[in-house]
């Protein structure tokens, strides 16, 4: 387990890596990863740059089960994996949210908890499905879920010392409804994450000194927070844009003074396309 130093853990972390997410796992140690966040694809359209958001369904989640199995290996003992996922599917309201938790669980994961993220996204309310009917009236998400599991076993050892987060910290972090406004400066990204949101899920899942892993990482929010707070980091990315983007932007993360935590490194690895998502 490393100490709170900010010396890196190993050579393979503290990078930006232009890759397709599956491939670049496979080339990391296993045990190696403390926690790890991310947001696939939604497989809605979105227009990431460098990915088809259009899968068909059983494809799309044929290609995250692989991913998933890929993140298993590398995960330590006890590490968490939390994924953030919309609660349907936007073409035909299928409930993904199901379906990926349950091939976590297939492939060994221990679902921990599931948070709702009340984001609130729509200014105005328009008719969705049938108007002031109860005919086939549509609930329009102002939600997201963010799914929470393990490997092997509920607890993560750790030094003592490592923990920041803060008595009120973990009483308003430990309720499991967290209003956090949606990440309005794109950077170019369409879809991305508010770093308080990752803030409080490195906090709360990590030590001082963890490697923290975003396999769709974009423009870079986990890395640049897990910097910021002392963690070491890995972002991966299929886009050579956001990739650039994302070790700009974690560069200009300060660590704290008592763990030093390089500065990205930008690497490629070539792959095929996997895509990117939130941050």
């Amino acid at each position: 387990m490393p100490e709170p130093t900010g010396e890196t853990p190993s050579p393979v972390f503290d990078r930006i890596i232009r890759g397709d997410a599956r491939d670049v796992l496979d080339t990391l140690p296993a045990d190696s990863v403390h926690l790890a966040i991310t947001s696939p694809p939604y497989n809605v359209r979105i227009p990431y740059r460098g990915y088809a958001d259009d899968l068909a369904p059983e494809e799309y989640l044929r290609w995250l089960k692989t991913v998933w199995a890929s993140l298993h290996r590398v995960l330590v003992v006890g590490g968490r994996f939390v994924l953030n996922v919309a609660p349907t599917s936007i073409k035909d309201f299928r409930p993904i949210h199901h379906d990926l938790s349950r091939d976590l669980r297939d492939l060994g994961f221990i679902m921990r908890t599931e948070i709702i993220w009340y984001k609130q996204t729509m200014g105005r309310r328009t008719a969705w499905g049938s108007w002031r009917s109860p005919s086939n009236p549509h609930i329009v998400p102002s939600w997201e879920y963010v799914l929470v599991f393990s490997k092997g076993q509920w607890k993560l050892p750790g030094d003592p010392k490592a923990v920041d987060i803060t008595a009120r910290e973990f009483e308003r972090f430990s309720d499991g409804f967290w209003a956090i406004p949606p990440e309005r400066q794109r950077r170019g990204h369409p879809a991305p994450f508010p770093e308080a949101l990752i803030e409080r899920l490195v906090k709360f899942y990590s030590y001082r000194g963890n490697v923290v892993l975003d396999m769709f990482g974009g423009t870079g929010t986990v890395a640049a927070v897990a910097r910021r707070l002392g963690r070491h980091y890995l972002s991966i990315d299929s886009s050579t844009e956001y990739s650039h983007a994302a070790a700009e932007r974690v560069g200009r993360a300060v660590p704290p003074s008592d763990a030093p935590i390089p500065a990205p490194r930008v690497e490629v690895i070539a792959s095929a396309t996997s895509g990117s998502d939130r941050s």
